[in-house]
């Protein structure tokens, strides 16, 4: 069985996701990517609107600026990942692992973000608006002034116990 790229090519013997990821990070518009190794992949600028990357490995990965509009990135690790000014709107991240990622200046409006992992998160300038936050895990994360839709901006004091939640509002 052949592997196809995805501009119909033949994917060469010992092409890595990686590479092929890369290579065409200009339009990854839509592409079914869930469960890809793409660990410390090139994807600055990238255009993944739409995109299935379920349960994807993306720690360390390079995605600033990169477009990932209603993105399904559901139990993604996106570990230490620069996301700094990328439009996530709408995507969802429920159950990912974001520990210690750059989100700074992100857009996040109306991103869900249900039992996500944010410890450690820098989200200086970013955008939460309507996201929904519930029994994410906020300890250690990074904001500023212009963090918008936080309920709380600056040190946040940790959940007393299982129950306590933070949505962030409209």
């Amino acid at each position: 069985m052949q592997l196809l790229r995805l501009d119909g090519t033949v994917i060469g013997k010992g092409e890595s996701l990686r590479e092929i990821a890369e290579e065409h990070k200009a339009d990854l518009h839509g592409a079914d990517l869930h469960g890809a190794n793409l660990h410390g992949a090139d994807l600055q600028g990238a255009d993944l609107q739409g995109a299935y990357l379920y349960g994807a490995d993306l720690r360390w990965a390079e995605i600033r600026g990169a477009s990932l509009q209603g993105a399904d990135l559901q139990g993604a690790n996106l570990q230490g990942a620069d996301l700094g000014w990328a439009d996530l709107s709408g995507a969802n991240l429920s159950w990912a692992d974001l520990r210690y990622a750059d989100l700074s200046g992100a857009d996040l409006s109306k991103a869900e973000l249900c039992l996500a992992e944010l410890r450690g998160v820098d989200l200086r300038k970013a955008d939460l608006r309507g996201a929904n936050l519930s029994g994410a895990d906020l300890s250690s994360i990074i904001t500023d002034e212009h963090t918008k839709g936080l309920p709380i901006v600056g040190p946040l004091k940790e959940a007393t116990d299982a129950t306590d939640t933070i949505s962030a509002p409209d």
